[in-house]
C-alpha cells in the first residue's frame, strides 16, 4: 500500500497555506469528460496518462523519450500510480505538471499529500555492485556518468559537461518504496535514492518525497530549488554536492541513522561558480507520523554530519520539534570522529523545541540577524535563477 500519501494530515501543520501556480493551474485542473484534459493549458502541451484514452502516452519516461532535442516542452500528467524510473537528459527546459482535482486544489488545509493525484515510484535499493544513482526514481543529469555518486569524501570523477537548464516539476509526488513502515525497529535496507540532480538545474513546487536513507540528491554542479514540499527519510536524507535550496519544507523524520543533512563540499576547481551547500528556510522539522517511538533513537536526531570536511548546511528559521538531538550536528563516523573547522554547519532564529541552540556543539555558528543576510536564494546562487518560478508564491 502507498502509505506516505494517506498520512500527511497527521503532520500537525494544517494551517499552512499552500500555494499554487498562478500560471499552470488552469491546465493542471482536471476537466469535465466534455472537455479536452488539456483545456487551459499552453500550446503544445503533451498529456500523459494511464487510463485516458485521448493521452498520447501512458509512460512519463516514453513521453519524455519521444522530445526532441532543442525545445522547451510541458507535459500534463494525468492522476495516477506510475511505476517507473524518469531519467532526464536533455538540456532544453522541461515542465512537467500534476493533475490536480478542482474539489481539492484550493483547500487551506491541503498540502502536497492530501491534493497531489500523481504517484511516480519505484523499489529499487543500492545492492553489491550499484552506485546509488541506479536506485533513483528521478534522475536529471546529462549522462549516466554524470549521474554518478560514487563513493568517499570526493565521489564520482567531475564530468565535463552539463545537461537541462531548467527542469520544473508541479504537485507530483515521488516515491521510492523499497522498504515501508514496519513495527521492527531494526528493519532497514541500504540508500534508496528518490532524487539524483546532477550538472543540472531543477526546481520543484508542491511536491513530496518519500525514501528512507539518502531520499534527496544535489549532485556535482547541481542546481535545486524545493518549495511548499515534504521530504521523508531517515539517514542522512538530504546529501550532494551541489547548491540545494529548500523553502517552507517539512523535514519528516521517519527514525534517525546519521543525520538529516550529509552534505559534501567541493572546490571551485571541481564546481566553478557554485555556492554548494544545503540551505532549510522557513521550513519544519518534524517525527513522521509513520516513525514510532523506538524508530528514532532516544528521541533524538542530528541536523547533519560532514560527508567530508568541506560540508556546508544552514538552517534559517526553521521550527525544530524535540525529535532534534540538542548538540545539533554529528562527526560523519568513527573513523572521522572530529567535525573540521573547515566545515561550515549554521542557524539562524531556529524555534522549537528542537530549536534551543544552547548545547549546540562549538563550530555551530549562530548567526546574527545581519549575517543571516548573506544567505539568500539570490546570494547562495550567485544570481537571480531565471530557471526559479518565483511567481509561485506563499
Amino acid at each position: 500500500m502507498n502509505l506516505v500519501f494517506c498520512l500527511l494530515p497527521l503532520l500537525g501543520f494544517s494551517a499552512t497555506t499552500w500555494a499554487l501556480s498562478p500560471s499552470h493551474i488552469a491546465c493542471q485542473l482536471k476537466k469535465p469528460d466534455s472537455l479536452s484534459p488539456l483545456a487551459g493549458c499552453a500550446a503544445g502541451t503533451i498529456f500523459v496518462s494511464q487510463d485516458d484514452p485521448r493521452a498520447k502516452f501512458t509512460s512519463i519516461q516514453e513521453a519524455i523519450s519521444s522530445l526532441p532535442e532543442g525545445l522547451p516542452a510541458t507535459m500534463l500528467i494525468g492522476a495516477g500510480e506510475y511505476h517507473e524510473t524518469v531519467n532526464i537528459t536533455r538540456t532544453a527546459p522541461l515542465t512537467l505538471l500534476g493533475q490536480l482535482d478542482p474539489e481539492t486544489a484550493f483547500d487551506p488545509a491541503g498540502n502536497a499529500s492530501t491534493r497531489n493525484l500523481v504517484h511516480i515510484w519505484n523499489s529499487t535499493f543500492v545492492q553489491t555492485g550499484m552506485d546509488d544513482a541506479q536506485s533513483a526514481v528521478l534522475l536529471v543529469a546529462p549522462s549516466f556518468n554524470a549521474s554518478l555518486i560514487g563513493a568517499g569524501p570526493t565521489g564520482a570523477p567531475l564530468q565535463p559537461l552539463f545537461g537541462n537548464v531548467d527542469f520544473k516539476a508541479y504537485n507530483i509526488d515521488f516515491e521510492n518504496r523499497a522498504a515501508s513502515h514496519t513495527d521492527d525497529a531494526n528493519f532497514s535496507i541500504s540508500q534508496a535514492l528518490v532524487t539524483d540532480i546532477s550538472y543540472a538545474n531543477a526546481s520543484f513546487y508542491g511536491c513530496a518525497f518519500a525514501s528512507f536513507q539518502d531520499t534527496w540528491y544535489t549532485g556535482r554542479n547541481g542546481s535545486t530549488y524545493v518549495v511548499d514540499s515534504i521530504i521523508y527519510g531517515q539517514t542522512d536524507y538530504l546529501f550532494g554536492f551541489g547548491t540545494a535550496w529548500f523553502e517552507n519544507v517539512t523535514l519528516a523524520n521517519r527514525a534517525c541513522g546519521g543525520g538529516i543533512a550529509a552534505w559534501k563540499g567541493t572546490n571551485l576547481t571541481d564546481a566553478p561558480g557554485n555556492r554548494y551547500g544545503a540551505y532549510i528556510s522557513n521550513s519544519r522539522i518534524m517525527r513522521s507520523p509513520d516513525a514510532n517511538a523506538t524508530t528514532v533513537t532516544d528521541g533524538k536526531c542530528f541536523l547533519g554530519r560532514p560527508w567530508n570536511d568541506l560540508a556546508t548546511t544552514v538552517y534559517l528559521r526553521t521550527f525544530m520539534d524535540e525529535s532534534i538531538e540538542p548538540v545539533g550536528w554529528t562527526p560523519f563516523d568513527s573513523a572521522r570522529p572530529v567535525i573540521m573547522n573547515t566545515t561550515f554547519y549554521a542557524e539562524f532564529d531556529s524555534s522549537g523545541p528542537g530549536g534551543n541552540t544552547s548545547a549546540r556543539i562549538p563550530l555551530d555558528h549562530i548567526l546574527t540577524e545581519e549575517e543571516a543576510k548573506n544567505f539568500t536564494v539570490d546570494k547562495v546562487f550567485l544570481e537571480r535563477p531565471e530557471w526559479i518560478d518565483f511567481e509561485y508564491a506563499l
